[in-house]
């Protein structure tokens, strides 16, 4: 079996704040944030919505992916969940 490797974007709401990831623990890393385990962006702005997530095989590809995103703007960030996820809706039950 792989091993996987996931790009996330999580927001606060639909339209606020958003913030950008990568994991080989989707579910664990996302329980992390939502319960504000760690400090920082995510517990500062409550950015706990899963609103996104892209599974990899290649860590490097991953990465890449994850830097590549965060240099979009934010609009182009915005239509790519829209695109994935139209209500913005919590991907949370999705995955676990």
């Amino acid at each position: 079996m792989n091993k996987q490797y996931w790009v996330y974007m999580l927001a606060s709401t639909k339209d606020g704040a958003i913030y950008i990831g990568v994991t080989s623990d989707l579910i664990k890393r996302i329980y992390q944030h939502r319960n504000s385990n760690t400090k920082g962006h995510t517990s500062k702005y409550n950015i706990r919505r899963l609103v996104y997530f892209l599974e990899f095989t290649d860590p490097e590809n991953a990465i890449k992916h994850e830097k590549r995103l965060k240099k979009y703007n934010r609009q182009w960030k915005i239509n790519l969940i829209e695109e994935h996820n139209p209500k913005w809706r919590d991907l949370w039950d999705d995955i676990t």
